[in-house]
């Protein structure tokens, strides 16, 4: 039986892989009540990652949930999740210069805030790229607040697949095989 969503603390702590309708695939983790972790697997940004990323996430009603943010690369997020259905929808707002040199982009972030920041300033940031996609939720996981294996190292081929069939994470929600 699927877990039902109705408040924020059925919904902290919960592990998504989704895909837009356009193709995109991402893998999220409401790491605890103001901050995210993710990877992207698919799109213009494929291979990059992100730990800690403040948030503001909010219960909009029972079972649907908005989280936003604005990343040091100036783009824009809103995702609207409903867990219950397995659907999200979500809106990015990428800055000219993202869309122009998403390869600036591609790696884990945390390392190179400095170099987003540069290019921010550098290249033009309007106008900007506005992706609104509905998406399907494929894999919801149960991992935890502030678990540290859920996004720990960068997205590699087949590792969502790796995921929704058991080979990444032990009962206990931690890395299998770490590198």
């Amino acid at each position: 039986m699927m877990k039902e969503y109705k408040n924020l603390e059925d919904f902290i702590g919960t592990h998504f892989i989704y895909t837009y309708d356009n193709g995109w695939e991402y893998e999220w983790y409401a790491k605890n009540d103001h901050t995210v972790d993710y990877r992207i697997h698919g799109g213009m940004v494929r291979g990059r990652w992100v730990k800690d990323q403040e948030a503001d996430i909010v219960k909009l009603t029972d079972g649907v949930f908005k989280i936003t943010w604005t990343e040091p690369t100036g783009t824009d997020v809103a995702l609207d999740f409903m867990p219950n259905e397995k659907k999200l929808h979500g809106t990015i707002f990428f800055p000219k210069w993202v869309e122009e040199h998403p390869e600036i982009t591609v790696t884990f972030q945390n390392e190179h805030i400095a170099e987003m920041e540069a290019a921010r300033e550098k290249y033009e940031t309007y106008p900007k790229l506005v992706v609104p996609e509905f998406a399907s939720i494929s894999y919801m996981g149960q991992a935890g607040v502030d678990n540290e294996d859920v996004i720990s190292e960068a997205p590699y081929e087949g590792m969502t697949n790796d995921i929704r069939e058991g080979r990444y994470f032990d009962e206990n929600y931690h890395r299998i095989n770490k590198k």
